[in-house]
């Protein structure tokens, strides 16, 4: 499969943008049309995970409605009408012996995709993958097998429809593990590896990649609310940030408060927390601002709850709540809430996290939201790509140097 991924990469590499968007729209047009089929499948890929207890985080990332098929089909519109970064010009110079050079550009190559539940990855990653100039090798979940063997169908009549290789796209059987240590150990064959997933599989794909792995592990994400926090911008901030869906990776898990901050805007916080159904964990100090909070434990600090489950803690103004985050921050996602411009651009100087917001809900973490149309994934390493993954994290590039018969010295 990867060898056939890429034999597919010079058609994707010349292919025109024009033709890109036609294979990413007809796809899109085929999930419309065949969004009964979809819903069907997923309707059995959901009663199937119940029957093996799956759990209800993963169940929501899984399901699929009316809704969000619709979405999905939206979400590959958008890419399609978005600019192709292939052989976009980074940057020009010339040096003074008269070469000209240009940085352009150009495609990752041959991409997996290793990813659990949501459906919907299949399409996003084989929207975005192709107008990048890409082939991938997608491995989703058992638990949606029949999701995305129809979502694959879809793409296929997509690719076909605009003359591209079906090989540009293909999905990987879920039903045999080893496939996925065999993707892992694919050097030269799989450029770079991007799992999508809960902690014990992108734990397995950092120990076992011998192939560039873009991924973020944990998202430990944190709003702080300062002393000059509007109380109902703070209110909606934090109970948007936890409670709008508490499943994804950008939900909020730890909140901190001022501990300067007015006891009005201490208990408001807090109280709109567990007045939503949020079990809230506290600190000492938080224990006393409801008699509904139950005390933190050391580990909560550290735990990726994915659940209607909150850490809440007071600090010692923006220094505290940077100093916590440095401790226990996963480096995704991070928050202030704060009316104090100086206060505001302090946290977002020193929060070392992918994507750090003011004023702002952490469930802004999502590719759509930063006008990507869709996202392949969320990276909080260092390296290439951080954040949100779309087109541009996608493609790396080479260096045009044009002269005119220059030779070394």
């Amino acid at each position: 499969m990867a060898a056939a991924a890429r034999a597919a990469l010079s058609d994707l590499a010349a292919a025109p943008t024009a033709q890109k968007a036609a294979a990413i729209t007809a796809a899109a047009a085929a999930i419309r049309a065949r969004a009964g089929d979809l819903l069907a499948a997923n309707a059995a890929d959901v009663t199937d995970a119940r029957t093996a207890g799956i759990s209800a985080a993963l169940i929501d990332r899984l399901a699929l409605d009316a809704g969000r098929v619709q979405a999905i089909a939206a979400g590959l519109d958008t890419v399609a009408a978005l600019p192709d970064p292939v052989g976009e010009s980074i940057r020009t110079w010339t040096q003074p012996n008269g070469l000209a050079f240009e940085r352009v550009r150009v495609p990752l190559g041959v991409i997996g995709i290793i990813y659990e539940s949501r459906p919907g990855v299949t399409a996003d990653a084989a929207a975005l993958c192709l107008m990048a100039g890409n082939a991938c090798l997608l491995r989703g979940g058992s638990e949606a097998g029949r999701s995305n063997a129809v979502l694959l169908q879809c793409v296929a009549a997509g690719l076909a429809s605009a003359g591209l290789p079906a090989a540009a796209v293909q999905l990987v059987p879920a039903g045999d593990r080893a496939l996925v240590g065999a993707m892992l150990a694919a050097q030269g064959l799989i450029d770079v590896i991007i799992p999508r997933g809960g902690k014990g599989l992108v734990a397995r794909v950092a120990a076992e990649a011998r192939v560039p792995v873009l991924a973020h592990l944990d998202g430990i994400n944190h709003v702080y609310v300062d002393a000059s926090a509007d109380r109902a911008t703070a209110v909606a901030i934090t109970v948007n940030s936890k409670l709008r869906r508490t499943a994804v990776c950008g939900a909020m898990e730890t909140l901190l408060i001022d501990r300067a901050a007015p006891a009005g805007l201490q208990h408001a916080v807090i109280a709109a927390l567990v007045d939503g159904g949020c079990e809230v964990r506290g600190d000492p100090d938080v224990l006393g601002l409801d008699a509904r909070i139950g005390p933190a434990g050391d580990q909560d600090w550290n735990t990726e709850y994915l659940d209607a489950i909150a850490s809440a803690a007071l600090v010692d103004g923006v220094e505290g709540a940077i100093a916590h985050i440095a401790r226990h921050g996963s480096s995704h996602t991070d928050a202030i809430v704060a009316e104090d411009p100086g206060v505001a651009e302090r946290f977002l100087a020193a929060v070392d996290s992918a994507i750090v917001l003011w004023n702002a809900s952490t469930q802004f973490a999502d590719g759509g939201e930063f006008g990507f149309g869709a996202e392949i994934g969320i990276a909080t390493g260092r390296l290439h790509a951080r954040g949100p993954v779309g087109l541009e994290g996608l493609t790396t590039y080479k260096t045009l140097v044009r002269g005119t018969g220059q030779v070394r010295a």
